[in-house]
């Protein structure tokens, strides 16, 4: 992507969707991931995405979207919670790297929401800084819960839906770049058995610009 046309939100959702598919289907083609990228990418880079995702050991980016070296900017955090770091990172990706795509990845079986769940509860205190991963997701699921969502589908939904809200209103920086049309925020969805990543929501692109993935 070094020398390649800048592409629009709605190329670059495509792009990364396309991936997940031949992941889905075992015809991964590992695009950019040999010697003559390595030399090409060396003096800099120019990814088309920002990734956001969980720590989860299951959701390796550029494996499950099918990509290589230089095509992602990839970010995260336990439960995808966000802090300044997160946010300096992500705006860094969209100001100074010109990604067109800031992609929030949940996944279902989330172990900081199963322990923000527990938390409230069963009152199951968490230790050291693992509470305050807890404290930042305990908004998403007390909105679920006021919305009587009670499945961890839905939650897992909720709690990316409001990862993305947060974005968007703690991040000026970002919010002004979709409000021009240059990035737009999804938020994704993965499920660890079959790989697919569907969509959840999506600012500054037109839902009819992507395809739901698999079971949405």
């Amino acid at each position: 992507m070094t020398d390649a046309l800048p592409l629009t939100p709605s190329e670059a959702v495509e792009l990364l969707l396309a991936g997940n598919q031949r992941f889905v289907a075992g015809t991964p083609q590992h695009p950019n991931q040999d010697a003559a990228r390595r030399t090409e990418t060396a003096p800099g880079q120019r990814p088309f995405a920002v990734l956001f995702g969980c720590s989860d050991s299951r959701l390796a980016a550029e494996i499950i979207f099918d990509r290589g070296l230089g095509d992602l900017f990839v970010v995260r955090t336990a439960g995808h919670v966000a802090g300044p770091e997160v946010l300096g990172s992500i705006e860094y990706g969209v100001s100074v790297l010109d990604c067109p795509l800031v992609v929030v990845l949940g996944h279902d079986s989330c172990g900081a929401v199963a322990a923000t769940r527990a938390a409230l509860t069963d009152g199951v205190a968490a230790t050291g800084y693992v509470r305050d991963v807890i404290e930042r997701v305990t908004p998403s699921v007390l909105a679920a819960r006021a919305a009587g969502l009670t499945q961890d589908d839905e939650i897992i939904a909720e709690h990316i839906r409001h990862s993305v809200d947060l974005l968007l209103d703690r991040s000026r920086v970002l919010a002004d770049q979709v409000a021009a049309g240059r990035t737009a925020v999804v938020g994704l969805s993965y499920r660890l058995a079959d790989g697919s990543a569907r969509l959840i929501t999506a600012r500054g692109l037109c839902a009819e610009a992507v395809a739901p993935g698999p079971g949405a």
